[in-house]
């Protein structure tokens, strides 16, 4: 889960700072990765290769709704509803949170690990390292 501090000027015009809460259930992303074909990853790389940033920024918006939600008192349940979905995008800070996302990548690539579960993000990890190339022996060691 991922509680992010949102700084945003209202519809009043006053500067407000406050938690917004996103994750993605297990569930949730195999339900998103098998609505596509090939999967979610080879459908948004084929449209950055098409130069399709209206699709990407489209996809994008459905992650951050879809993992928009709102914690209960006693931390049980993440509580997501089209309703709580539509207030977010109407707010000011969806406006502040998708501009900064949309326009910064470490900011995107952190909001995407920070929704994961946590034990999915040590698994696409492993992943990752296991296709690095091996780092070269450092000075002073044999190769």
């Amino acid at each position: 889960m991922l509680k992010r501090e949102i700084t945003y000027e209202d519809f009043n015009g006053d500067n407000v700072t406050e938690p917004f809460y996103f994750n993605l259930t297990k569930s949730e992303l195999m339900e998103l990765e098998s609505s596509y074909q090939g999967g979610l990853e080879a459908a948004i790389k084929a449209m950055i290769n098409a130069e399709d940033n209206h699709g990407v920024l489209k996809e994008f918006q459905k992650i951050i709704l879809m993992s928009y939600g709102q914690k209960s008192p006693d931390g049980k349940r993440f509580i997501k509803s089209d309703e709580l979905r539509e207030e977010f995008l109407q707010s000011a800070a969806y406006d502040a949170l998708f501009m900064e996302l949309a326009t910064t990548e470490d900011a995107m690539i952190a909001f995407i690990n920070g929704v994961l579960p946590k034990d999915m993000v040590a698994e696409v990890a492993k992943m990752q390292e296991v296709n690095l190339p091996p780092r070269p022996p450092e000075v002073g060691q044999g190769a």
